[in-house]
């Protein structure tokens, strides 16, 4: 097995509030290595960004509790994000690991073009004059695919589609070949056919610069052809992590089953209505005792002593190389898998 790039140790983010600690963050442990896809899925407010902002050291330390680790094991040695320095890390940011954001509206500059921001973001780490990075800024959109890119490169983001805005913070990410790219939800509000363009754009910029890369999203549907292995988030704990296939065709949690229902697919044109997860998730504040799914699983009073109330599940390895965060046995969630409908 290839070694990891990347080692997130129990990692914890918490927020303390007027109304009480939030605990966006929980536990959470995994490794991604270099040529890489790990894809990390869940509902709104699971906490998956608040895990990337933590290993990219963008917190305000002010107003967060972090703890844990996110180890990068470079060719220098190994760092961890979390306890180094902050002039440290923001020397590995846009060098070593890099974040393609939500809203690339938002985190582009209005004021100035396109590429004065990719050169200015490859001048932190590379000698060469203004024209130097112009023209470094040209191969990046050239290399994304946007046309004309001696052209455009002197716009505004405004002058630029979704999808082409997109496309620019992705070269703006990749600028100085980063070993780490984390995109948070690099598809959201992109129509279908611009979304599968860039999930190939991702594939493909992977390859070039071998990269490892983490993919947040809460759609298991974009995944199913990029991701090599999946962290499913809810509540700010991983339920279940695995290997895409297996996500797919033996999901092991009540609620990456609940994800899958609800996704339509064209292999069932039967008429079958999709089945959505009834209810909310639960408040960060005040998490439920036990298991934080039981309140929107219909499975739970299968668990014999009221487990699921009292006790939170370990995320145990319940198949080979899969693991799960559930009180059900094996035979049980089978019986989820095959007749969904019935058991959920």
């Amino acid at each position: 097995m290839t070694s990891p790039f990347l080692e997130v140790k129990n990692l914890t983010v918490s927020f303390p509030t007027e109304d009480g600690l939030v605990r966006a963050s929980n536990d959470i442990s995994f490794t991604v290595a270099r040529g890489e896809t790990l894809a990390v899925v869940g509902e709104s407010g699971s906490g998956k960004s608040v895990t990337s902002l933590a290993v990219m050291g963008l917190h305000n330390r002010r107003s967060a509790q972090i703890s844990g680790e996110a180890i990068l094991h470079l060719e220098s040695g190994d760092v961890d994000t979390i306890s180094a320095p902050e002039d440290v890390v923001r020397k590995l940011r846009g060098k070593s690991m890099a974040m393609i954001f939500q809203d690339p509206m938002s985190a582009l500059h209005p004021y100035y073009t396109v590429g004065d921001q990719i050169s200015e973001a490859w001048g932190l780490y590379n000698e060469g004059s203004k024209k130097d990075g112009i023209k470094r800024a040209i191969e990046m959109l050239e290399l994304v695919g946007i046309p004309e890119a001696a052209k455009r490169v002197n716009e505004f983001p405004h002058q630029f589609s979704g999808g082409m805005r997109q496309r620019v913070m992705i070269g703006m990410a990749l600028v100085n070949n980063p070993s780490l790219l984390i995109a948070d939800e690099p598809t959201t509000a992109l129509d279908v056919t611009v979304q599968s363009q860039i999930l190939q754009l991702l594939r493909d910029m992977q390859k070039e610069f071998n990269m490892a890369v983490i993919l947040i999203t809460h759609d298991l549907g974009v995944v199913a052809e990029v991701a090599d292995r999946v962290c499913v988030m809810y509540a700010g704990k991983i339920v279940e992590q695995a290997q895409i296939d297996d996500i797919y065709y033996v999901p092991d949690h009540p609620y990456t089953i609940g994800l899958l229902n609800s996704i339509p697919r064209v292999d069932q044109l039967d008429g079958r209505r999709l089945l959505a997860i009834p209810g909310q998730p639960p408040s960060l504040i005040s998490l439920p005792t036990g298991c934080a799914f039981r309140a929107r699983c219909s499975l739970s009073h299968l668990v014999p002593n009221n487990l699921c109330a009292t006790k939170v599940p370990d995320l145990d390895e319940k198949l080979t190389g899969h693991f799960s965060r559930c009180h059900l046995t094996e035979a049980q969630l089978s019986k989820a898998r095959t007749a969904p409908g019935d058991a959920l």
